[in-house]
């Protein structure tokens, strides 16, 4: 079968999955005469968990490996692979270890980055939802849902650990996959809107990355739109955009960072809004947020779509926020 037909296939057999999914969530949404406000399944113990497995076999550990899991599911970078087969890997908060029992990773078509982890919450949802908990919740569906469809995807973070924005944008650099896509939550919006405010922000300098945020834009908004009677919250700017510094560099960690892989980062929708908390905090609304940016993905890698829900950023003088760095940053086990 040829690349092209492969990545037809793909399209269609993910399409067929996650549409049917998404249609099972909105009719449990329409059903449904409360709002849950039970907590996500998700645990937010400081444990890790293995990644999920995919179709295609470990390669052997060599010295062409760049990047392992270790016996605990961290994913590292390697510095260098030893003769005894113990590895020599960077950690979570930049540190440099030796472990054995680490497994290669590769190839990898997509980096799926769940933000936050650890004593790093992000935002805290109104009903208590921790932003970190959230987000790893979706990107493992996400990742579930690549899989599905023959693509291969990678989480950054594979559990409730601190991992460094750095340490993110190098194991980006060493895999150096098609695609870097980094989930997150939003809080503190502007007001309410007419719809979901999710925001997605791209590379200024490449067309690649504004057209998968638009993508992933088209697909959240579509499949957040399902679940009526939500009042809304956004920013005024809502929608695809880049957002420059003062240096007149891409203003995001983890949109600049990653470069020149290409990379988005994607608020799904606004935690400090008590309706959308409770929302998010169901299990069948995290999957389908993880399937909605899915299937903007695999758009992306497999047709030429452009994307929509373009616009113009507001300016940002102040710093993007504090965290993302070594400051009480404390590695998971590793083995």
């Amino acid at each position: 079968m040829s690349k092209a037909s492969k990545h037809s296939a793909a399209l269609v057999a993910l399409l067929l999955l996650l549409t049917g999914a998404c249609k099972g969530d909105a009719k449990r949404a329409t059903i449904a005469t409360t709002t849950s406000s039970s907590s996500t399944t998700t645990s937010t113990s400081t444990s890790t968990t293995v990644a999920p497995p995919t179709t295609v076999a470990a390669p052997p550990l060599s010295a062409a490996t760049k990047v392992v899991f270790t016996r605990t599911g961290v994913v590292a970078p390697v510095v260098r692979v030893n003769p005894d087969g113990t590895v020599t890997i960077r950690t979570p908060c930049q540190n440099t270890v030796t472990v054995a029992g680490a497994t290669a990773v590769g190839p990898i078509d997509v980096v799926i980055d769940p933000g936050h982890g650890g004593n790093e919450s992000g935002a805290i949802g109104a009903n208590g939802l921790p932003e970190r908990a959230v987000n790893l919740a979706v990107a493992n569906h996400v990742v579930s849902a690549l899989t599905a469809a023959g693509i291969r995807p990678l989480l950054t973070r594979t559990g409730d650990y601190r991992l460094t924005l750095t340490m993110r944008a190098n194991i980006a650099h060493a895999i150096g996959p098609r695609a870097f896509v980094s989930v997150h939550h939003n809080g503190a919006s502007d007001g309410p809107r007419d719809g979901p405010g999710t925001e997605v922000f791209y590379q200024h300098a490449s067309a690649d990355s504004r057209r998968l945020g638009g993508l992933i834009y088209e697909e959240v908004v579509a499949a957040l739109k399902q679940y009526p009677g939500v009042a809304w919250q956004a920013d005024t700017d809502a929608g695809v955009k880049t957002r420059l510094n003062t240096s007149g560099n891409d203003y995001y960690a983890m949109v600049r960072q990653p470069a020149p892989v290409t990379a988005v980062l994607a608020e799904l929708l606004f935690l400090s809004n008590p309706p959308e908390a409770d929302l998010v905090a169901r299990p069948d609304v995290q999957q389908a947020e993880g399937n909605a940016v899915a299937r903007g993905i695999v758009r992306y890698l497999t047709t030429p779509d452009p994307g929509s829900g373009y616009t113009e950023a507001y300016p940002r003088t102040e710093p993007a926020g504090g965290g993302g760095g070594l400051t009480g940053c404390t590695d998971p086990p590793l083995q």
